[in-house]
């Protein structure tokens, strides 16, 4: 950018001509066509940095710029600047999310969901390693029970902590936000479950001596999952997937009940189990 000196005291400057040093600004000021560009909106970086380090600090360029600008256009001016000074830098999910195409008020959405903090992934964590270490434990069963019966349930909690009053901190700028809200729980969702299953899938390869047979939890928690969405917006987001969680203990504790022996797999974790799993999905 150039700028104009303004009349005062005159000092040497590194290309040779001369410099007011008079003023804060030491006697250089922003061109008044740079200045009228400045109130249109149309003067680009780095000029336009340039003129707004310089405004602020220049009383005399402040009053050209009030006299050649348009009010209207001068105030939407700051007000942009004023947003842009203001808005939070983007984490390292949401620059993640960025950088693989997500657009930018998705990427915001999915980097706000209280569920993926670190205390609720760290929870998740322990939980599946300890039942991986059960699962250790007892192998002389054919199947690891209890890490295929508390998988499921945990992308089913994941999701009725990821939207709701009472326990979503971010529920109330979501309700006036200009979005469907079972859009955002949908979005929050896919954020849930993509954590919450590939755990239990880092978790299933800890369990490699079940072969195939470690993988079943993967339908029933996709079943859960979407008989809890389906109840939603009937039952709230609270109330329908702490039904269906209660309803898949009491479905495994009638399962234990009737099968065979202690080595059999239970019914939801057999062929026709998986099916009908398939089809609830």
């Amino acid at each position: 950018m150039t700028y104009t000196p303004s009349d005062g005291a005159a000092g040497d400057d590194r290309d040779g001509g001369t410099r007011d040093l008079s003023g804060p600004t030491g006697g250089w000021h922003v061109p008044e066509e740079d200045l009228r560009a400045y109130a249109r909106g149309e003067l680009t970086a780095p000029m336009l940095w340039s003129a707004d380090s310089h405004l602020t600090a220049c009383a005399a360029c402040r009053a050209v710029l009030a006299e050649s600008g348009d009010p209207v256009a001068l105030d939407a001016g700051w007000e942009r600047l004023d947003a842009a000074l203001d808005a939070p830098r983007p984490g390292l999910l949401e620059s993640l999310l960025l950088r693989t195409g997500v657009a930018d008020h998705t990427a915001r959405l999915l980097a706000a969901t209280p569920v993926l903090r670190r205390s609720w992934l760290g929870a998740v964590v322990a939980v599946l390693l300890l039942t991986v270490l059960a699962s250790h434990a007892v192998r002389g069963t054919t199947s690891p029970t209890l890490f295929l019966a508390l998988a499921p349930l945990l992308p089913l909690a994941g999701v009725a902590l990821s939207y709701g009053p009472a326990l979503d901190p971010t529920y109330e700028m979501a309700v006036v936000a200009p979005m469907h809200g079972f859009r955002l729980l949908m979005i929050r969702t896919v954020a849930v479950l993509t954590a919450a299953l590939g755990l239990n899938g880092l978790a299933t390869l800890a369990l490699p001596g079940y072969g195939p047979r470690a993988l079943a939890w993967l339908l029933p928690a996709l079943a859960l999952t979407a008989t809890g969405l389906a109840l939603t917006p009937r039952l709230g987001p609270v109330v329908a997937p702490s039904l269906v969680g209660a309803g898949w203990i009491v479905l495994l504790v009638a399962a234990d009940a009737v099968r065979a022996g202690a080595d059999a797999p239970l019914a939801p974790f057999t062929a026709a189990g998986q099916g009908a799993a398939a089809l609830v999905a």
